[in-house]
């Protein structure tokens, strides 16, 4: 989501990454307070489970160490500015071939399945990123951006009002599309608006991204939701509503912190680049 948010805003990718790891640990916390509220109110939901000594632990991660090693050279070179998320991404996947090659997983018919799935995946991203630099370039040129602006400074409206307006469409949105699709179709159309208003463009990529996912599982018509009721035949709809509620009003918090403190979210990129 970030990176293309990126591509669609001529945004650094990077200074996104790291405007996204404090608001992530910000929903950790979160997420576990919610839990712990739940539990709280009926320990029966979370029975507690059985406890495995530190020594298995530390053994169950050496399945996983060269992987884990992979992640933090990509994702912390990206942090530190030792090469690009282009460069990070190259790095990765010689990295990810490398481990495949060295526990010999590697064979002519995987090598197949790689590559063609490779080319599916980037034309289908290539397409998509394109139409919708073609629709930005379109909306910038039709002047809708600008009317935008223009109404509401008629409107007498202020930039927070204005913002609250867009994250309302946006949780509205989360009813009928998925995140992609809210993304490459708004985002073309708020950004300029945004940024004429004065708020941070690398700021608002965090705030889209953070209410995107909240608008997913917003009730009564969370998309996500009823996708997840599709999959769980034996579990209705309000029951998961039910279930998906504590982590919701975790997300709105997070949500509301954020915007109100932007510096949160820019403390890292302002630190780092």
């Amino acid at each position: 989501m970030l990176v293309i948010y990126g591509l669609l805003t001529e945004s650094s990718i990077r200074e996104l990454f790291a405007a996204g790891f404090l608001p992530g640990l910000l929903g950790i916390g979160l997420y576990l307070a919610a839990v712990q509220w739940v539990v709280f109110r009926s320990p029966e939901s979370a029975p507690p489970g059985e406890r495995i000594p530190w020594g298995q632990r530390f053994i169950a991660l050496k399945g996983i160490l060269s992987t884990l090693l992979l992640f933090v050279l990509v994702m912390g070179g990206i942090y530190v500015g030792a090469f690009t998320p282009t460069e990070a991404a190259g790095i990765g996947a010689t990295g990810a071939f490398a481990l495949a090659a060295y526990r010999r997983k590697l064979n002519y018919q995987v090598m197949r399945d790689i590559l063609v799935d490779t080319a599916k995946t980037s034309a289908s991203l290539f397409a998509v990123v394109i139409c919708a630099l073609i629709l930005s370039n379109f909306i910038n040129r039709a002047g809708l951006p600008t009317a935008l602006v223009e109404m509401i400074q008629a409107a007498n409206v202020t930039p927070m009002m204005a913002l609250g307006l867009i994250l309302l469409v946006y949780i509205i949105l989360g009813c009928v599309f998925e995140s992609m699709s809210m993304m490459l179709l708004t985002v073309p159309i708020f950004f300029p608006v945004v940024v004429e208003l004065g708020f941070d463009p690398i700021w608002f990529g965090i705030v889209v991204v953070v209410v995107t996912e909240i608008s997913l599982i917003t009730p009564p018509v969370g998309l996500n939701v009823f996708v997840l009721s599709g999959i769980i035949k034996d579990i209705n709809t309000g029951t998961i509503f039910k279930g998906v509620f504590p982590f919701w009003v975790a997300d709105m918090v997070r949500l509301a912190v954020i915007v109100l403190v932007p510096a949160i979210v820019l403390f890292l990129p302002n630190m780092l680049y």
